[in-house]
């Protein structure tokens, strides 16, 4: 099959990354300045996208619902990727959103567990689609924060605050120390079970 001329030249942004990372991004506007408001007021808004030109879009999608503004009376002055200074270390992070189902609207707090909160924003749309069947755009995040164990309110995190937890290793496969031992072919059936 050929392609269609140009076919792959137009391919949207979003749709390739639809599956890839998402972004915490800082977007600031403006209405543009008239001669009646020389100095508009700014809004600021932290969003999750895939990349800056997904973030401008939402930017003025959620700002023409709030207020009475659209791209085409405004200005965007800045757009900067937020990112953390530190993944080495996991921690718990909480989201209180906002949700539109095929019947109403809901409201929701969810915890993950993760490196960063891109990670856990990823952790928490899958998790969305897998449990509500709610697509990414009906979801809008009110509230992103770093919990401490103690404010810990979800069962399925608190677990993991044991100092004395432990993981079974059932299925153990025990390797050769150095590749001058390894061999394709053995004479025994490996044991992987060490119960």
């Amino acid at each position: 099959l050929e392609e269609p001329h140009g076919a792959s030249a137009s391919v949207h942004p979003w749709f390739s990354l639809a599956g890839g990372a998402m972004r915490l991004f800082q977007v600031i506007g403006r209405k543009l300045p008239t001669e009646s408001d020389p100095d508009p007021e700014v809004f600021r808004m932290k969003l999750f996208a895939h990349t800056a030109f997904a973030a401008k879009s939402r930017f003025w999608y959620h700002l023409h619902q709030m207020r009475n503004m659209k791209k085409t009376t405004g200005e965007i002055l800045d757009v900067n990727e937020i990112t953390e200074r530190s993944d080495q270390q996991i921690s718990t992070y909480a989201f209180w959103l906002r949700y539109y189902s095929r019947s109403n609207e809901a409201n929701m707090y969810r915890e993950y567990r993760a490196l960063t909160i891109n990670g856990a924003v990823r952790q928490m749309y899958d998790d969305m689609a897998g449990r509500h069947r709610v697509r990414r755009s009906s979801i809008q995040i009110i509230k992103t924060a770093k919990i401490s164990p103690k404010n810990s309110k979800k069962a399925k995190t608190q677990q993991f605050y044991d100092s004395k937890i432990r993981f079974p290793l059932p299925h153990r496969v025990q390797r050769a120390p150095s590749k001058s031992r390894r061999s394709l072919f053995l004479a025994s059936r490996p044991t992987t079970y060490h119960g």
